[in-house]
């Protein structure tokens, strides 16, 4: 039994002796204002003279009352007072704690909900090195979360910001209906407007919708699980190539993208010019544009701009040599 049954029952039980204790006065004589005035000095040991003088009975049924009533009521009160030393103190403290930790964050990605996509998704990026913070209103849902939380309302601004969100990377609002991530969403986007955002969807019909409200990326997860069985079943073993480069950091090449500073060396320079497969050791395999148009298996020709984003494949120790290529202030 839990702290909070154990202090139902005392408190039943209390109740029940203060019940008797009045009944029995009633039965000796005593009005009903008197039988539960002479039940409360009684349980309570103030000691105020009896209401009433006693006769033999009446002193042995006080004695009894006093037996029952007096370690009744101590034990419902070191029950009460133990239940909210570790319930609710604990809770507070705790909070304060998760809060505490939150804020030392300096980039944290705010996953709402905690279903089994918020799971996977929490999983990934703990991996992958950065800190996710779940939000989810299920406290008891939450509790097998090894990764700091939030309990409570997702859609709620306070709740956003307790999370972090004025310091947070990116948020993916990964609640189980559409409704709910959209309002995310639009939460999100209202107090962060440079946040990233990826929304999960279950609907077609909600694609757009999440687009208008500031989603930068919406996902289907089931859309994306059924093409994905479907490439295993088609070209298994390029589906598996990229499964690993993408998901297993166990391996030596990885597939990422690299955002080129407008201070960097390489600005203006075409692929050729600036040697990054002599310099990294990574493979540039496309390069996006600002517009957000890809250019896959570029020519060699083509010229490096700041914002662009290089897709590269190669050993952590070449995409870091790359990133700090690609950020390197001139001069």
């Amino acid at each position: 039994m839990n702290d909070w049954g154990r202090l139902r029952l005392a408190l039943t039980v209390f109740a029940g002796v203060m019940v008797a204790g009045t009944v029995g006065y009633l039965i000796l004589g005593f009005t009903l204002l008197e039988a539960i005035y002479q039940t409360v000095t009684t349980v309570t040991t103030v000691g105020f003279r009896e209401v009433r003088p006693l006769s033999d009975a009446g002193i042995v049924f006080t004695i009894v009352l006093i037996l029952l009533g007096v370690g009744t009521a101590l034990y419902s009160l070191g029950v009460l007072i133990q239940t909210l030393v570790e319930g609710d103190l604990h809770d507070v403290f705790g909070r304060r704690r998760m809060e505490r930790r939150i804020n030392e964050l300096t980039d944290p990605v705010i996953v709402c909900g905690w279903g089994r996509v918020g799971r996977a998704i929490a999983k990934d990026v703990a991996e992958a090195g950065a800190t996710p913070v779940v939000v989810d209103r299920d406290a008891a849902r939450l509790a097998t979360s090894p990764h700091p939380i939030v309990v409570g309302d997702a859609t709620d601004d306070d709740v956003l910001r307790r999370a972090g969100l004025d310091r947070a990377r990116a948020l993916v609002a990964a609640l189980d209906t559409d409704a709910g991530n959209l309002f995310v969403t639009v939460s999100a986007r209202a107090l962060r407007p440079d946040v990233f955002i990826v929304a999960r969807v279950r609907v077609d019909e909600s694609v757009e919708k999440l687009r208008r409200a500031g989603a930068n990326r919406v996902v289907n997860p089931q859309s994306i699980g059924g093409a994905r069985m479907a490439a295993f079943v088609l070209q298994p073993h390029v589906t598996e190539f990229l499964d690993v480069v993408m998901h297993d950091r166990d391996i030596e090449f990885r597939l990422e993208e690299v955002t080129v500073a407008a201070s960097s060396p390489i600005v203006g320079q075409t692929l050729r010019e600036a040697r990054i497969r002599e310099h990294t050791g990574a493979l540039v395999l496309a390069l996006r544009e600002g517009s957000g148009a890809f250019s896959t298996n570029p020519s060699p020709d083509s010229v490096l701009d700041g914002g662009q984003v290089l897709i590269a494949i190669g050993t952590p120790a070449e995409l870091t040599a790359l990133s700090d290529l690609a950020a390197t202030r001139k001069g």
